[in-house]
């Protein structure tokens, strides 16, 4: 999909996309931080019909519940492009070792060659964490690896 971006001196920036239906749709990002998402007519691509503004937060957590599904489609086709590789989710059990530890203390990828591409928790989703972010009960990691380490993931976890 092609997205175009122009800028919009004093303004911020403008994507803009052509969705399936055919309606070019904008996104105008502010410099104050605001969004505003907006439906051009068919007749005069110059005049835009507002849909809806957001707040910077709310842009970020409408990204969030767009993004979250989206990651683990996009890992779940990887692995099925390459032999061997396999995606799975583990929740973060109450009671784990690891709950209010950051995620580096797990040495996850060190003792299984296991990746954790995401955590989510609640309806926030923490895309390449950093080894530094703490986990908490319950988050379920988004994780990328072979069976077995997958497996070695899990135990770990459930230490």
């Amino acid at each position: 999909m092609d997205v175009n971006e122009v800028l919009l001196p004093g303004v911020g920036l403008r994507y803009e996309f052509t969705n399936h239906e055919g309606d070019l749709i904008g996104v105008v990002a502010r410099r104050t931080g605001d969004f505003e998402v907006v439906v051009y007519g068919d007749d005069d691509q110059d005049e835009a019909r507002p849909v809806f503004r957001l707040n910077e937060e709310e842009a970020e957590t409408l990204a969030q519940i767009l993004g979250a599904p989206r990651i683990a489609e996009r890992f779940a086709d990887l692995s099925r492009e390459v032999p061997g590789l396999n995606s799975s989710r583990v929740e973060l059990p109450a009671g784990s070792a690891y709950a209010d530890r950051p995620l580096g203390h797990t040495r996850a990828r060190t003792r299984t060659g296991v990746s954790v591409v995401a955590i989510v928790r609640g309806q926030e989703v923490i895309a390449s964490p950093s080894p530094q972010e703490v986990l908490r009960a319950g988050d379920v990691l988004v994780v990328i690896g072979t069976d077995r380490g997958i497996a070695d993931v899990t135990r770990i976890l459930r230490a």
